[in-house]
């Protein structure tokens, strides 16, 4: 059992809370039974299994595991009121490909708003999530745990949009973004498929260079006083009115 916070392994531990040694390793820290099960179960790799001492796992199988003190499992958590249960993945590569339902994201700041965004685009059976520049960090700790899981679920993709949006559209994949700007009501879009959703930073909205590629500009009525949706509320409307 490690019980010293200056070991080696435990300072690795501790640097993937930073996004440049998230790169730098290929790896990340997902914490709680929920989401290292739903790794576990994934096709992704599980580098190793890491147990607060009085914690257990059913599913370790024949993982690593390494059993730490509840002083050094506080020290690399990120949450409240950690489980004990913490799993180092490594990262998988995905290419993007033309496919009946793709989410694009652009800038998308808030972890708590991208890791709803990968969820609700795995809930609504969309193929693939496709985040471009300007967003946080995918593997960043809040995104994952907004996922729920989701991150294991389907590919996604972190790459530019300015190359992404072309490509699909060379391959009959129409391009429709959410915003107010010179934009029907979504209901006059017709349900289909190969078609790709682009919503954007929540403040700024989505960046004019980008919009210059879409096929279409969509809106979703605001019928209160309310300016606008959430970023993940309004893509939830438009990912469900697309696979209807």
């Amino acid at each position: 059992m490690l019980t010293s916070l200056t070991n080696p392994k435990v300072k690795e531990w501790k640097k993937l809370q930073k996004r440049k040694y998230r790169e730098r390793n290929g790896l990340f820290l997902v914490e709680g039974h929920h989401l290292v099960e739903e790794a576990i179960k994934s096709e992704w790799t599980v580098r190793e299994i890491i147990l607060r001492e009085e914690a257990s796992l059913e599913s370790v199988n024949a993982l690593p595991v390494t059993y730490v003190s509840d002083q050094v499992f506080n020290e690399i958590a990120e949450t409240q009121t950690p489980q004990g249960v913490a799993a180092v993945i490594e990262f998988k590569d995905f290419t993007y490909e033309p496919a009946p339902y793709s989410l694009l994201i652009d800038s998308v700041q808030d972890p708590g708003n991208l890791g709803t965004l990968i969820r609700t685009a795995d809930a609504a059976g969309f193929n693939q999530v496709i985040v471009g520049r300007g967003s946080v960090d995918v593997f960043n700790e809040k995104v994952v745990r907004a996922t729920q899981g989701s991150l294991f679920h389907l590919p996604v993709i972190q790459a530019e949009l300015e190359e992404v949006i072309p490509y699909l559209k060379e391959n009959n994949v129409s391009v429709y973004a959410a915003t107010l700007e010179d934009s029907v009501p979504y209901k006059h879009i017709e349900t289909q498929s190969n078609v790709a959703l682009l919503v954007g930073n929540e403040g700024q909205g989505i960046r004019e260079e980008i919009l210059n590629h879409v096929d279409q500009n969509v809106n979703i009525p605001i019928y209160g006083e309310a300016e606008s949706l959430n970023v993940a509320i309004a893509a939830a409307i438009l990912m469900y009115h697309f696979k209807a």
